[in-house]
């Protein structure tokens, strides 16, 4: 990686905008992908409204140039009048929304889809509604929409990457979800969609690949299945890139398109666990691999327990799914061709960059 391309994360030096001053707004703007959104958009100089619910932390939106704006995405005529509200002061509408906010875990079926399709529907409908439809729409959805598709290994042992030719087989909730929401929004004819399809997204302040972190810190690796699995990986920081690679790039290149979202490579499931040891000194580990049988006991009983007592878990039959599969290979061609996104951090900066700031932010 570059040393300008690290002082600009590091926010030691900003790159001169090159496109217009835009007012965007980012929901979803408290979580991990959504804050370094926000924080992009200041340093492209653009006007950067963080929607959120009203119980949402502001703790990585302290910037006072963030304009704030209250959102209920779960209930359509709240959100109409909070848009109402909102459109004298904007000054009509604002120029592109990235739309970031979703569930990643919930305790049932259907909160995923209450979140991921509901609030994606009654975002656009009250946008629609109140006269308030952007230049463009970039949504951000998910490689786990195509499901454990293209498992059987070619004769190199390797495995065909998923295109967006493939039909979408999602074996979770969240990825039904998410495939439910683009479907939708693919049906809107007078809605400037963009979608996104990151695979696995790590960085700063992201949470489950920190749980890696933590179990290598405590000198313990975990895996399931002996079977050879492919996957893939991007930093947070090119998903932003694409986000916004995706408001600037010409109208006929990228609307109504769906591209997928990694580094451009992939790894053998050793790969992230082995560059964290690295980063971390963490001098022995012991490398379990399981059979898929067990992880799917565990995870179903784990889940159904978490669930009647009504807490939130990790190892539930979605992550046994998510684990199970062996194969995240995508195709970013069309994303390089027709956006120009070009993946600046390969895995091993993005590693060190994490386990950086979790020893900062004394999460190690």
């Amino acid at each position: 990686m570059a040393v300008q391309d690290y002082l600009y994360f590091c926010g030691v030096i900003k790159i001169e905008n090159t496109v217009q001053y835009m007012k965007i707004l980012i929901t979803g703007a408290s979580g991990f992908i959504g804050s370094f959104m926000v924080s992009e958009g200041l340093n492209r100089g653009h006007e950067m409204w963080a929607g959120m619910r009203h119980s949402s932390s502001k703790q990585y939106l302290t910037d006072e140039r963030i304009r704030f704006a209250e959102l209920d995405l779960g209930n359509p005529d709240h959100l109409h009048r909070q848009l109402t509200a909102l459109k004298t002061e904007i000054g009509g509408a604002w120029d592109y929304v990235i739309h970031a906010a979703g569930a990643t875990k919930s305790l049932r079926r259907e909160g995923f889809f209450r979140t991921n399709t509901e609030g994606t529907r009654n975002l656009v409908c009250a946008l629609r509604d109140c006269d308030m439809m952007p230049r463009r729409f970039v949504f951000i959805s998910s490689l786990s929409i195509f499901g454990a598709i293209k498992e059987k290994p070619t004769p190199d042992g390797s495995y065909l990457p998923i295109t967006d030719k493939d039909t979408p087989m999602p074996n979770t909730a969240y990825g039904e979800s998410k495939l439910a929401a683009e479907r939708w929004l693919q049906q809107q004819a007078d809605v400037p969609w963009v979608i996104l399809r990151p695979t696995g997204v790590y960085g700063p302040r992201e949470r489950d690949y920190f749980l890696m972190a933590k179990s290598i810190a405590q000198h313990v690796d975990f895996a399931v299945g002996y079977q050879r699995q492919e996957i893939t990986f991007v930093y947070m920081m090119d998903v932003v890139q694409a986000a916004f690679l995706a408001c600037e790039r010409p109208e006929a290149d990228v609307l109504h398109h769906s591209f997928f979202l990694s580094d451009g490579y992939s790894y053998d499931s050793r790969a992230f666990s082995d560059l964290l040891q690295r980063e971390m000194g963490t001098r022995f580990v012991l490398h379990i691999k399981a059979p898929l049988w067990f992880l799917r006991a565990v995870c179903a009983v784990n889940g159904t327990v978490c669930r009647w007592m009504g807490k939130l878990t990790t190892l539930n039959m979605d992550k046994y799914h998510i684990l199970a599969q062996r194969n995240w290979n995508c195709d970013i061609e069309p994303a390089r061709r027709e956006l120009g996104y070009d993946p600046q951090w390969n895995l091993e900066d993005g590693v060190r960059e994490s386990v950086k700031w979790y020893k900062e932010e004394k999460w190690l």
